[in-house]
């Protein structure tokens, strides 16, 4: 019986459409027992992403994109609920860990409350902020929302929702922090959490014994802002995301653009969309290694690492003009062909940094202090990756194998013969390791590539205005740092309905609480760098 069959079966008024992966319609009273299921019986344990949705008069609802990681089949699932003034659904969050940061996310951009959550608290936005901005009907005007010109208040307080006997919705409040608990700020200003992200811990002495993460310092407003952009407006905003990922990014959205519209991209293409992603992997696995260096006081090693990075950046710049946000990647191609030195810059490249690579493992890795301050620190089992979602070189330093490029590839990587660097102690050092090992990687993909590409156009003719056919459509990269994904649904228009963007930072700081909790404070900061999340693309 295969898996359409089976959830017909146990849930007979279940929908079904086939729009890329296979779509199940469910209804919120079915959802759990569903999930459930699909969790247990179908292994169904990795929630790839989830997304909130303001369907107007079908409601507001969720969209689950599922997998199980040990036969790799995929599914969506999808629920609404029609009461706009009071929207309920249940909480899967005990059945996927990487729930509960996303269901927080949409609570507070939709209001959807979600039964039996135990932190039903806005997660970006401040709590005196009026309405739920990605609802269609959100009132924009400045009176509604003036500029607060004084800080936050601090509520040790969180909403938990639940159901009675009788059907009915009970609010309970559960303390976050007890009044003789010292708890102490790590952020927004601090330097070693890599970004505006504020960190609230109880300390018990030196031991963490519960961390609470406050993400909504950047407001970047890109899946709002998308939905009255047209679709090649909308990609200027990717690049600004993760900026160490922006070739990722970009290609996600392109290549999401192009399946749906049934765009076909020239293998000259190809072969430059991948050669840039490995560059641009190179490029980010360099600045976390000089910036590790930098959180555990190794000075020396950080100029090492932004010293060769500048290579790669000059590589970039000559060719799409930009060192950080390079806005290369077009629907139907890429803005510009190569640089005329660009094959000869390539390969003195990766000449130069198979040797320095040494030099960094003699300087940093063997260091004893490094290897004290990471070998068994901050420890990840691999089921909470696969819980958490926490792909990229965090999850395969825990065993998980889940590179994208291997699972479900894309552009040339089904061509090209490379390794997937996995560890299994899930600690600091491994996630450390793997970046490591994956740039010896990216250079020898760069290096089967860069003598092979072929000739043809670097730019396909696509329509002067570019509208997609109605649905919904899904389209995921192997980033710097871990699964990106580009989610699009259309109505026909010229603009997206919606956009959301599937960050690899977000499960990484959704896990910081279970990795740190019984760590030392000092511990914190290499759990942070070696985690190596891009707050810009957590605050979307």
């Amino acid at each position: 019986m295969d898996i359409k069959e089976k959830i017909l079966t146990n849930f007979p008024k279940a929908q079904f459409a086939e729009s890329g992966d296979l779509t199940v319609t469910i209804e919120p009273e079915s959802l759990r027992d569903l999930a459930v299921q699909l969790k247990n019986e179908d292994g169904f344990d990795f929630l790839r992403s989830l997304t909130g949705c303001d369907w107007g008069e079908a409601g507001l609802g969720v969209v689950y994109h599922l997998e199980a990681t040990a036969t790799g089949n995929h599914l969506v699932v999808r629920t609404a609920t029609t009461d706009r003034e009071n929207p309920e659904l249940p909480t899967v969050c005990d059945i996927w860990k990487a729930a509960e940061f996303n269901e927080r996310e949409v609570f507070d951009y939709f209001g959807v409350i979600f039964i039996g959550h135990p932190d039903m608290r806005r997660l970006f936005l401040r709590d005196d902020f009026n309405g739920y901005p990605l609802r269609k009907d959100f009132d924009e005007s400045e009176e509604l929302n003036p500029v607060p010109t004084t800080n936050e208040v601090i509520d040790d307080t969180t909403s938990v929702y639940e159901k009675d006997s009788e059907g009915r919705t009970l609010k309970k409040i559960r303390t976050l922090f007890e009044d003789d608990e010292y708890v102490i700020n790590i952020g927004p200003q601090h330097p070693s959490t890599h970004g505006v992200l504020r960190f609230r811990v109880s300390l018990e002495g030196e031991i963490i014994k519960k961390l609470d993460v406050h993400c909504g310092y950047i407001h970047r407003s890109i899946e709002k802002i998308s939905e009255s952009l047209t679709y090649p407006q909308t990609l200027a905003l990717t690049d600004r995301l993760d900026y160490l990922a922006a070739m990722h990014n970009r290609h996600a959205l392109c290549m999401c653009i192009e399946k749906a519209a049934g765009i076909e991209i020239s293998e000259r293409v190809q072969y430059i969309r991948t050669i840039m992603d490995e560059l641009q992997r190179i490029d980010s696995h360099l600045l976390y290694f000089g910036t590790l260096c930098m959180d555990l006081g190794a000075t020396t090693a950080f100029f090492y690492g932004f010293r060769d990075r500048e290579k790669i950046l000059d590589i970039f710049e000559a060719t799409a003009g930009g060192r950080l946000i390079m806005n290369y990647n077009t629907i139907g191609g890429v803005q510009a062909d190569l640089h005329p030195d660009f094959v000869k810059d390539v390969k003195a490249f990766t000449k130069y940094m198979r040797p320095q690579l040494k030099e960094y493992h003699d300087i940093f890795t063997g260091n004893i202090i490094t290897q004290e301050r990471m070998k068994g620190i901050g420890i990840l089992s691999r089921e909470d990756a696969i819980a958490y979602g926490t792909t990229g070189g965090t999850g395969r330093a825990s065993g998980w194998a889940c590179d994208v490029r291997k699972r479900i590839p894309y552009a040339m990587y089904d061509k090209v013969d490379f390794k997937e660097i996995t560890f299994t102690e899930g600690d600091c050092f491994a996630r450390y390791m793997v970046r490591m090992d994956e740039i010896v990687e990216s250079l020898n993909i760069i290096e089967q590539l860069i003598d092979n590409i072929p000739e043809g156009p670097y730019q396909t003719k696509t329509k002067a205005i570019i509208k997609l056919p109605e649905g919904a459509y899904y389209q995921v990269v192997e980033g710097s740092r871990g699964e990106f994904g580009a989610y699009i649904e259309s109505r026909g228009d010229k603009f997206p309905y919606r956009v959301k963007y599937r960050s690899t930072g977000f499960p990484l700081v959704s896990a910081i609480e279970s990795i740190t909790r019984e760590a030392k404070i000092a511990d914190l900061i290499a759990i942070g760098a070696t985690l190596d999340y891009i707050v810009p693309d957590i605050d979307r």
